[in-house]
């Protein structure tokens, strides 16, 4: 889906490209029940609600512009499976279902608490994690050896044509690392 119709305000956004990405590694079955913990505009919840949507996603934020926009963003998109959960993982997502799938756009630093969580309440989620920073990618690859916990990661690296002078120039996206483990063998 094209970035653009998503309404953003100055809240981040997982970018088209990086979403389709992450969308395939999720690995979504008709039924999913997908946690989008660090949900941001939604858009991950959105497209992933609109791909299984027999399925439940819970959209997990804690910032209040961005819960507002995840609720607009749904409401021009007509999806009804899309919960909006304010608060802070882990502990916004202590009460909800068993999660079959879990994407993470933010952690805000609570990433081993957080994949703990998800393999207490589900030994076989199906985990992708985002991360542009740097020191994001060195945790969560700290704790998956500590916890001995086998994943594939996947550099993506975006460039878009912008228009200057008549000719079409490439702009550079941050480039974005997509971590995945888990689900059924």
């Amino acid at each position: 889906m094209n970035d653009e119709r998503f309404i953003r305000g100055k809240v981040p956004m997982t970018k088209s490209e990086v979403r389709a990405v992450s969308l395939s590694k999720l690995e979504m079955d008709k039924q999913a029940v997908l946690y989008d913990i660090g949900a941001g505009t939604g858009s991950v919840s959105i497209e992933a609600a609109l791909a299984v949507p027999e399925g439940k996603v819970f959209a997990i934020e804690q910032k209040e512009e961005a819960l507002e926009l995840i609720g607009c963003n749904c409401e021009a998109f007509g999806v009804t499976n899309v919960e909006v959960i304010g608060g802070k993982a882990p502990d916004a997502i202590l009460n909800l279902p068993k999660p079959s799938h879990a994407f993470i756009g933010g952690s805000s630093g609570e990433m081993e608490e957080i994949i703990l969580l998800l393999l207490k309440k589900n030994p076989q989620v199906r985990v992708v994690i985002n991360a542009i920073a740097l020191e994001t990618v060195a945790k969560t690859l700290e704790i998956l050896k500590k916890y001995e916990i086998k994943a594939e990661i996947v550099s993506v690296q975006i460039a878009k044509a912008n228009e200057v002078a008549g000719y079409h120039m490439m702009q550079g996206q941050n480039p974005v690392y997509v971590i995945s483990f888990g689900g059924r063998e």
